[in-house]
């Protein structure tokens, strides 16, 4: 299956910024979604929004609690889709940024066989809300000082992730690096 007309993709962190980008993008172009988030009320909100627009969404609120449960090697939630994956002979994983989902990511690679893809996304400066976590108040500004000169939009990183997700089942992009060209 190429395309993601007709796809279930699974989106984590799916109620804001490159998440919330990628359901919407994905959606638009036919994927049923699955979105996960601890903000059970914009996820609904998102929910609703992709069914509003024809298209087709289910949702569950994820926590800390449940990320921070130890977990057997080779066991949790991304692997735990590998043995459905390798069942139906295709399936897809991506996952973005930070060293230890690249090490994670490569080790899924390397598991997964030759009939299942895994793509890192190495998203640079991107517009989201996550500057207003900084506790720091002089980091706090500078960081969405820059934000607002060249941060780019959670859109750029949804179409990167779209692109990976739409080639042909023989096609495997491993990493895509997306970065402002004014971010040096």
């Amino acid at each position: 299956m190429s395309g993601t007309e007709g796809k279930v993709v699974v989106i984590t962190g799916a109620s804001s910024g490159i998440g919330e980008a990628t359901a919407l993008l994905l959606a638009g172009r036919g994927a049923k979604v699955v979105l996960g988030a601890r903000g059970s009320d914009r996820l609904e909100a998102l929910a609703a929004r992709i069914a509003d627009a024809g298209g087709e969404a289910a949702h569950a609120r994820t926590d800390r609690e449940t990320a921070r449960r130890p977990v057997p090697p080779r066991e949790g939630r991304m692997s735990a889709a590998l043995p459905i994956f390798r069942k139906q002979g295709f399936g897809h994983f991506v996952s973005g940024t930070k060293f230890a989902v690249r090490a994670i990511s490569e080790g899924l690679r390397q598991e997964a066989g030759d009939k299942l893809r895994v793509t890192i996304i190495s998203p640079g400066f991107v517009r989201t809300d996550f500057v207003e976590a900084v506790t720091n108040p002089e980091l706090r500004a500078q960081l969405a000082e820059s934000r607002e000169k060249f941060a780019i939009s959670p859109d750029a990183i949804a179409r990167a992730i779209a692109f990976a997700l739409e080639q042909p089942a023989d096609i495997d992009v491993n990493e895509i690096v997306v970065r402002p060209t004014a971010q040096g």
